[in-house]
């Protein structure tokens, strides 16, 4: 299958891992990722809260990049990407003349041909795959995180259950994990708040990986850059707010599936989390049968 890739800002420099991982299993899964010439900033996540037309036309030059490439699907893996562009082009498909007005201001042709998938929904699709593929089963127990950009607002949301959603659990069990049962999937890490503040994020964070250790989950799964800061990176702040210690790694769900797909752990950037990961499932692997994955 034939995908057209915005890999974002993230993928590129904080969440490179995300990228490796992710285009290491493409392949495997038989994806071809084409990323988008070109692309720019979508904005995510401060645009939309400064001025709206310049929210629309960046991840709107994006789309219309895409369009123009030829794509009839756009992956964009990171969630705070796919919230924006999949908003973007919502609300330019329901207003005729905002979308002259943006077009014009990016200097581009948009009609909204090109839907936006996130790594959850293609993944979901190559569940059948992934089944017969895996060779090195994931065997322990993951708390699935969605967070809010996966699941919020209904009108974007993929999730067929947005409250409880269920899709990332399907793909970690096709894997050989066992999701648990637990009470924060879809509750907030404090997303761009890392940096800002900090103890706002170690206490909506630390709720997070509090309740995941105690339904005896031994890693996180995320799709999200930036829950995957809040949730790796900022366990010491965690740790102090808490006054506890938490050894409960965070991978992104690209990682998990391609240990599962017989991956060795530097290939999916497991050495870059500041969390270590020292699962039995991420010791060294049977080789995958397949070629590196090419940049396009």
């Amino acid at each position: 299958m034939k995908l057209g890739y915005f890999p974002g800002c993230s993928l590129e420099s904080s969440a490179r891992e995300y990228k490796e991982s992710l285009q290491a299993i493409a392949p495997l899964l038989d994806l071809e990722l084409c990323e988008v010439a070109d692309w720019n900033c979508c904005g995510a996540t401060a645009a939309h809260s400064v001025n709206r037309k310049l929210a629309l036309a960046l991840p709107a030059r994006t789309l219309a990049l895409a369009e123009r490439a030829g794509f009839d699907e756009l992956l964009v893996p990171c969630s705070a990407c796919f919230s924006r562009l999949a908003a973007t082009r919502r609300d330019l498909l329901a207003d005729e003349s905002l979308r002259q007005e943006i077009t014009s201001i990016i200097e581009l042709d948009y009609v909204g041909s090109t839907k936006v998938v996130s790594v959850v929904d293609v993944l979901s699709r190559a569940l059948p795959t992934v089944r017969a593929k895996t060779i090195a089963p994931f065997a322990h127990k993951v708390a699935c995180y969605y967070g809010c950009y996966l699941t919020r607002p209904a009108s974007l949301t993929t999730c067929v259950r947005p409250e409880d959603p269920q899709e990332m659990e399907a793909i970690a069990a096709a894997a050989g994990a066992t999701p648990v049962d637990w009470a924060f999937k879809v509750e907030c890490c404090g997303a761009a708040l890392s940096v800002s503040r900090t103890a706002t994020v170690a206490e909506l964070a630390g709720r997070i990986v509090a309740d995941a250790a105690e339904r005896g989950a031994e890693a996180l799964v995320v799709a999200c850059p930036l829950c995957h800061t809040n949730l790796d990176l900022r366990r010491p702040a965690i740790e102090r707010h808490r006054g506890a210690s938490y050894a409960l790694p965070v991978l992104y769900i690209t990682q998990l599936v391609g240990l599962a797909l017989g991956l060795a752990g530097r290939t999916l950037g497991l050495h870059r989390h500041h969390v270590p990961v020292r699962l039995a499932a991420c010791a060294a692997a049977p080789a995958a049968p397949a070629a590196a994955p090419k940049e396009n």
